[in-house]
């Protein structure tokens, strides 16, 4: 059960003053609390006897007085340092998560759904933090409170009747412990359908568009109501065991009751008991209520923080498939080179790229075609060190990839993918990602650049146009053409267009392509692409297929060529004539 303060040892560590303060003001509070049931016990008895003065009134007046002003001021101290310690707790772990889904490889998000990260994040750190302070005060009243709640009972009134009345604690710690065990499992699969329905509900809202079309809705609010409904199975079947513990403790505590009142009428009818004592006991076996009950709760927030712990630590835990290296090396060239290069996804059961040999120089062009799957994504995921290097070397100018970092590798490219994701800012806040100290001229250089000028002129509000979330206000070709200024913006070594202009039409094409020639002459430049007119003036053209390369050379010499290359190019001009 305590396994989750053994997990958070670390973190412990980091704040022990801060939870040295907080525990040991916590048990002082403790041992005031005690006091004032003794002193009324005390007063009780005074007034039986007939030695109550005004003055003796006075003084247990104000010593209850002085304990609750104390008490009161000590639980306003522990509880900011406690608290405030969870929060930090969650803070950092929110980082820590943050910072591993910044650093992770593809890989990592083919295994781990969206929902269930968010998931992680957001329910998990909570039952964690609840854990590191909801749990550590749990702790202590159900320990160090009890154990000083007992020892009033049996110093200062009587120790056969503490004895006996606590007779029902040890079966009500057991049933607790076994009942622990079974929410531990229990909340495990409750979050687990959790993520699975944050997942489900985020492809949801991004497809809503396609779901509207082809009239799903219908369907799609039944799977929703289907999953909800599993969740909340779980998080009930989490619920019923939950509601076991106060019921237990109830129990038990009446039980204690019946046997306190009962066997305390016994030692008062004996005079080994005053009346004034049998209430001190009754008072403290009321205090007594919420430390049973605390170890009930104690137990239900360790199994359910371990458990959300362990899922948290699951994902921290997880080593990138690319290693970053501390390369020191400077890279002050832009050529590249595949020297036999192959490689394999790791869920893949063929070679998606197969002996690839490329050298491209400093200052030249590289065009990449072929069908759809052919491996011209994956061929720039290489250069990107998305995916862990496969067999063969490739070199930026003359060094190594395995000599350089991650980081000096990325600062060299300007990368405009396929899939072209926007945040929900601005036009210039989604440009200046690229570059953010970029000057107005070069913002200004990098919209005409992406021949995107027109365009803002009929935006609402022009560059500071507010794109929506995932840039849901403006069209494909909008889209391709700011993530193309964002790309240009960095001035990059190496400009990678990833099928980048598939959206735009065949003048808007040239106008970037005959950009992009003038203002990078001599930089580094490889373009993806389906439209043979995007790379018809690249230095070097390469046709991929099933992962090797099937043709190569300049755009004359693979029509001369008579491939797959000339087939595609005269594919348009055949149709054109057959119109």
């Amino acid at each position: 059960m305590f396994n989750v303060f053994r997990k958070l040892k670390w973190f412990f560590r980091m704040y022990w003053k801060q939870y040295t303060v907080a525990i040991a003001l916590l048990i002082i509070a403790t041992v005031i609390e005690v006091l004032p049931p003794w002193i009324i016990g005390e007063a009780i008895d005074d007034m039986t006897s007939g030695v109550m003065t005004a003055k003796t009134v006075w003084l247990y007046v104000g010593a209850v007085l002085l304990a609750m002003i104390v008490s009161y001021l000590l639980s306003f101290v522990w509880q900011y340092q406690l608290f405030g310690g969870a929060i930090s707790l969650d803070r950092i772990l929110r980082k820590r998560l943050m910072y591993q889904f910044l650093k992770m490889t593809p890989t990592f998000y083919e295994k781990n759904r969206t929902g269930d990260l968010m998931a992680r994040a957001t329910n998990d750190l909570n039952a964690v933090s609840l854990t590191a302070g909801f749990g550590i005060m749990t702790l202590i009243d159900s320990t160090v409170f009890m154990g000083f709640i007992l020892i009033a009972m049996g110093v200062f009134i009587s120790w056969k009747l503490t004895l006996f009345a606590m007779i029902p604690v040890p079966v009500m710690a057991i049933l607790i412990q076994y009942l622990g065990k079974i929410v531990y499992k229990r909340y495990q699969t409750a979050q687990a359908a959790f993520g699975d329905l944050n997942d489900d509900v985020l492809e949801s809202v991004a497809g809503v568009r396609v779901i509207r079309a082809y009239v799903q809705e219908k369907k799609n609010e039944a799977e929703f109501a289907s999953n909800s409904e599993d969740v909340f199975e779980k998080n009930m079947s989490v619920a019923y065991i939950n509601a076991l513990f106060m019921p237990i403790t109830k129990i038990g505590t009446s039980i204690c009751y019946v046997i306190a009142l009962g066997y305390g009428a016994v030692l008062i009818s004996n005079g080994e008991l005053t009346v004034g004592q049998l209430v001190s006991f009754t008072i403290y076996l009321g205090m007594a209520v919420w430390p049973m009950f605390a170890i009930g709760e104690l137990i239900n927030v360790m199994q359910q923080g371990s458990a959300s712990l362990d899922r948290v630590q699951a994902t921290l835990d997880y080593t990138a498939d690319v290693e970053e290296k501390s390369g020191s090396t400077l890279l002050s060239q832009s050529g590249i080179g595949f020297k036999d290069v192959s490689f394999q996804y790791p869920l893949s059961k063929r070679k998606n790229l197969q002996r690839i040999s490329v050298q491209l120089k400093e200052g030249a062009t590289l065009g990449i075609v072929g069908k759809t799957g052919a491996g011209k994504t994956t061929f720039i995921r290489q250069l990107l060190m998305e995916y862990p290097l496969g067999d063969g070397k490739i070199v930026i100018g003359d060094i190594d990839f395995q000599q350089v970092s991650k980081e000096q590798v990325l600062d060299l490219i300007g990368y405009v993918p396929q899939d072209h994701t926007l945040f929900s800012r601005t036009i210039r806040e989604n440009i200046l990602f690229g570059r953010e100290d970029a000057a107005k001229e070069e913002i200004e250089r990098a919209i005409r650049l992406a021949d995107f000028e027109k365009d803002l002129a009929n935006l609402p509000a022009g560059i500071e146009t507010l794109v929506g979330e995932k840039g849901v206000s403006l069209s494909g070709g909008q889209k391709q053409r700011v993530s193309i200024a964002r790309a240009l913006i960095k001035k990059p070594a190496i400009l990678i267009l990833d099928d980048a202009l598939s959206a735009v039409d065949a003048k808007t094409e040239a106008k970037i392509i005959e950009n992009i020639q003038t203002e990078r002459e001599g930089k580094t430049t490889i373009i993806s692409t389906h439209r043979l007119s995007g790379v018809q003036h690249a230095d070097e053209i390469i046709v991929l297929d099933e992962g090797k390369i099937i043709e190569r050379g300049t755009h004359e010499e693979l029509v001369a060529l008579g491939g797959w290359y000339k087939e595609q190019y005269d594919r348009p001009q055949l149709e054109e004539v057959a119109e």
